[in-house]
């Protein structure tokens, strides 16, 4: 299969003004940097940006699809069955891919708000969706609903600080049902207890209902985030990763084939599980090197049908 790569020889004129300006406005480069990256010229990189000023192909969001991009989501598309997928160019190695991809999701969740016909949209939570959330712009959605799929308190007690149900409801305005339950109970015991409460009842029935889903992809290596912020123990995510934990989606952690682990952490963890979807649509806001393990396993088991991703992600997962 031949893919394209992140220099396109068939890219047109605005295709490469549009990737300066990208590599500038987001990715926070100099012109000195971009000519490395591009490998051209600091006056023509100077140029292009430019050019993708007064062509108005950037406005703070980029206006104006790659064609390798646009490649790589067809691509994609095809492979994995998916029902949506969106691709942002890459910000070169080293680069954050948060803030490459954080515009292309804020597009997509805007889109599926602009909706005439009310809907529910069920929210997932860490940095890449509270990053995406931030450059939303301010909407009128009484007609809708926003629900959490996952608790918003931390172990010592705290807000979770990566919650996002709130910030978007703030934009949006929106109704909206947050879960006031732990992330992870203390015992199963407890987490069944939360969860015969009427209010948690309804409100984790209404997120099963979600027409749309918006969830973030965890890795299981060191870096997982539901083990630095404190959410299982190290002797947690060991077990987990013996038992073959591929990622996680809202806290839930799931092997290589998307099947979701019966044991550990997984038993006390007190949000809704994110179940292969049907007519509705579970997209995947992610991107990284290490993310790619966490969303092959969650692709090969249905366990989303959208993806926002990069495009060094979307590479890899087309690779062998």
């Amino acid at each position: 299969m031949n893919l394209p790569k992140q220099h396109d020889p068939d890219a047109t004129p605005l295709d490469e003004a549009a990737r300066a300006a990208w590599l500038y406005y987001v990715g926070g480069k100099t012109q000195d940097q971009i000519a490395r990256e591009l490998g051209m010229s600091r006056q023509r990189a100077q140029r292009l940006v430019s050019r993708a000023v007064s062509e108005g192909l950037i406005h703070f969001r980029l206006e104006h699809s790659l064609s390798s991009c646009m490649a790589l989501e067809a691509t994609l598309k095809r492979k994995y069955a998916l029902k949506l997928v969106r691709v942002a160019p890459g910000l070169g190695a080293g680069a954050d891919p948060t803030k490459s991809i954080a515009p292309i999701a804020a597009v997509e969740i805007e889109r599926v708000l602009a909706s005439a016909e009310p809907l529910v949209m069920a929210v997932g939570t860490g940095r890449t969706l509270r990053a995406a959330v931030e450059q939303i712009q301010t909407m009128q959605c009484e007609r809708h609903k926003l629900v959490s799929l996952i608790g918003n308190i931390s172990p010592d007690g705290s807000a979770s600080f990566y919650d996002v149900i709130m910030r978007l409801a703030d934009r949006v305005h929106a109704a909206h049902y947050p879960m006031p339950l732990p992330v992870f109970a203390d015992s199963p015991k407890e987490r069944d207890m939360f969860h015969a409460l009427d209010p948690m009842r309804r409100t984790m029935e209404l997120a099963r209902s979600a027409n749309v889903t918006f969830v973030g992809v965890g890795q299981m290596d060191d870096t997982a985030p539901i083990r630095l912020d404190g959410f299982i123990t190290q002797e947690e995510l060991e077990a987990m990763r013996n038992a073959g934990a591929a990622g996680e989606i809202v806290g839930w952690i799931y092997d290589e084939s998307g099947r979701y682990l019966n044991f550990g952490s997984n038993l006390r963890n007190a949000g809704v599980r994110v179940l292969p979807p049907e007519e509705n649509m579970v997209v995947a806001v992610a991107a990284g090197n290490n993310k790619v393990p966490a969303l092959r396993a969650a692709l090969s088991g249905n366990l989303i049908n959208g993806l926002v991703t990069d495009e060094p992600t979307a590479q890899a997962l087309l690779n062998p």
